[in-house]
């Protein structure tokens, strides 16, 4: 059997090495300095290019470990996450910053970044493509972002982001409080009235002093009307006519809606 001679196979070895090597992807930065990819990574940013963003903010996290530049890094790139759509690497990147600088001076900033991301100025209530069921949808970002802006609020007063957390608070809320009526009135109008009366009552416990609750009294009188519970009904009446006297429910102003929301679903 005849055999390759050493050299020949020495120089295919070293051919086939030296083809890995040139698939290996060239890194740009290797000469760069912290600074210098700092001021790529901003420029990636400002041109909206998060996707670019990203991995030159994960380079200056390894070469500035340990000073302000690598935490500055970690807040730009969870933005960068969170403005190109990636809302799930934004949070784990936040998550980590609080972590590991529990006394950071930009911790506010990251309380309050973190309720950005969870933040959806709709919060999933009108949804027009979607067939699911109202009542299956999780608010769970909804309170998630709440509980940020909460914490935010809380731990720094005085900080220059604490009164649009506080502003976004009371319009979760609002919201939070709308999407239960929402949810009563949809069991409501198939027929569901065990079911309406428990979610109008999980909004009158849960939320006070929001506009919604007075639908969520009218629905749980209504719901107790069909199901023949007069006292129960009665007692709900009076509650709404003290807590709303002028209310479009309690003196029966409210206009019939040419187009009912439910109809969409």
């Amino acid at each position: 059997m005849l055999r390759a001679p050493l050299p020949f196979i020495t120089a295919l070895l070293t051919a086939g090495l030296l083809a890995g090597c040139s698939s290996t992807p060239e890194d740009k930065t290797a000469g760069w300095s912290p600074n210098r990819i700092y001021s790529e990574a901003k420029d990636e940013l400002s041109g909206g290019a998060f996707d670019k963003a990203v991995p030159l903010l994960e380079k200056l996290e390894g070469r500035a470990a340990g000073t302000p530049l690598a935490q500055q890094a970690q807040l730009d790139k969870a933005y960068a996450q969170y403005k190109g759509g990636e809302k799930a690497q934004a949070i784990a990147t936040l998550d980590r910053f609080m972590k590991l600088h529990p006394a950071s001076p930009a911790l506010d900033y990251a309380l309050y970044l973190k309720g950005l991301v969870n933040f959806n100025d709709n919060l999933g209530l009108f949804s027009w493509i979607s067939q699911q069921d109202l009542s299956e949808r999780d608010q769970k970002a909804a309170k998630d972002s709440f509980e940020s802006f909460s914490e935010l609020a809380t731990r720094f007063p005085d900080s220059r982001y604490a009164k649009d957390a506080r502003q976004r608070m009371t319009y979760i809320v609002n919201s939070l409080a709308q999407y239960e009526v929402h949810v009563a009135r949809y069991y409501f109008q198939r027929g569901a009235y065990v079911a309406a009366i428990g979610r109008a009552q999980a909004a009158l416990a849960d939320y006070q002093g929001v506009p919604a609750l007075e639908e969520a009294l009218y629905i749980l009188i209504q719901s107790y009307d069909a199901l023949g519970m007069t006292q129960l009904r009665d007692d709900a009446r009076r509650v709404m006519q003290a807590s709303y006297p002028q209310g479009a429910y309690a003196t029966g102003t409210v206009k019939a809606k040419s187009n009912p929301w439910w109809k969409f679903w």
